[in-house]
Parts: structure tokens; sequence; C-alpha cells
């Protein structure tokens, strides 16, 4: 159930993010394609090393689903070896990449002209895609109104005092959609700014005097205890 209270807050906080931040122009990449293997790679990684993984895959021509269902899994588990876990994500890949061709001809358009519901449904039944993955490629990809829940978005919100009655991933994804348009590129760069304040000040161990938000922020006040760090 919309709170205006709530909405107001979740604006105040991304203008000030944007204000202080600048436009993210998030995801990087160079297809949609792309975009998925990339929302796969980054489980329990650094971007940086994602990068390295994604530019080993391209130098090989290997940024497609055919070429990654003929690649032998340790070819593939070696190309993206920089970003950590290549065994278990290079089997992630490869089960992608069959089922995409199996259900979709490898068809992006068609996956991506679902309704947001039925394609986030669609892609949790593929090995290895769980609940961020699959909106990360729903947003990202398909640019389709859903909001990212991660690690930073949850400490976030929880510092802010804006922590769900429901701790749960379906809790803070419906403060953002019970109270915010649904709006793809709009959901696109919070997300982002709000990544880009948890790599530098929302820390484990907070930067609050630099933050932007630290005027509205219960923990930096010392009113609320923090929660779990990302």
């Amino acid at each position: 159930m919309a709170d205006q209270v709530v909405g107001e807050q979740l604006g105040d906080i991304y203008r000030r993010l944007l204000e202080y931040y600048g436009l993210q122009h998030w995801w990087p990449a160079r297809s949609p394609f792309e975009v998925i293997v990339g929302a796969i790679l980054t489980q329990s990684a650094a971007w940086s090393n994602v990068e390295k993984a994604i530019a080993n895959l391209r130098e090989a021509g290997a940024l497609s689903p055919e070429v990654l269902r003929d690649l032998p899994l340790t070819r593939l588990a070696a190309l993206i070896h920089p970003c950590g876990y290549y065994n278990a994500k290079a089997f992630k890949l490869k089960s992608l990449a069959i089922w995409l061709g199996n259900h979709y001809k490898d068809n992006l358009s068609r996956l991506f002209a679902l309704e947001a519901g039925k394609l986030r449904e669609e892609l949790l039944s593929v090995h290895g895609i769980g609940e961020e993955t699959a909106d990360s490629i729903t947003l990202y990809a398909a640019g389709k109104p859903v909001f990212v829940i991660d690690a930073y978005t949850r400490c976030i919100l929880g510092r802010l005092g804006l922590k769900p009655e429901r701790d749960s991933y379906a809790g803070y994804q419906a403060i953002f959609r019970e109270n915010l348009a649904a709006d793809a590129p709009f959901f696109n760069e919070y997300h982002a700014l709000l990544v880009y304040l948890g790599k530098d000040a929302c820390r484990t161990k907070p930067r609050c005097a630099g933050c932007c938000l630290n005027a509205i922020c219960r923990t930096a006040r010392g009113g609320t205890p923090e929660p779990d760090k990302p």
C-alpha cells in the first residue's frame, strides 16, 4: 500500500543522490545479451573483475548464446576466470544459452516481449538465476520497470530507517514498487545511484561525514542501530 511520506522520502533520496553523483548511465554493455552475461558474472564479484571476464569473452568471440553453447566448459571457465566462481558461473552461462536456444531460438526480442512478471518467472526457471539476477536482466536488458534489490540497497534503506516489516527481497522491492511510479529509466538510474553510494560512502564502515544523505539518515544522526552490512 502506498505511503505518501515514504514516497516523498524516496523522492528526496533520489534527488540528493542525482545532484551529488550525476547520471550513471548504467548498465555498461554493448548489447542486451552482454547485459545478461554480466548479470550472471557479477554474482559475488567486483565489477572491475567482471569487465575483465567480459573482455576475454569478447576477444574470443564468445558473447553469443550460439558460441557459449558450443564452448567446452573448461574453456569457458578459463575465459571468465577473473570474476571468480568461474566453474559454477560457466555452468550457469551454459545453462542460460541452452535454455535460450531451446525456448526462444536465441531471439531476445521474443523473450523481452513478455510482460515483466512473466519474463521474471521465465528467467527464474533457469539454473543459476535468482531474484536479483532476474530483475537485473528484466530492468537493464529488457527495459522493464522492476527495482533491483541488492546488498547495497538493503543496507542503505536500513540505515535510512526505511527497512520494511518483511525483511525479504519482496519486502524491500515493495517499498519502491508501492511508492514510486513504475518507470524503467527512473528505476535504472535510482538503483545505479544507490550502488554508487554503497561503494563510495555507505560501506561496511560508513563514511557518514562525507555522505550526501547524512542530513536525512537516522544512522548518521545516531537514531537507529545499523542493519547488516553488504
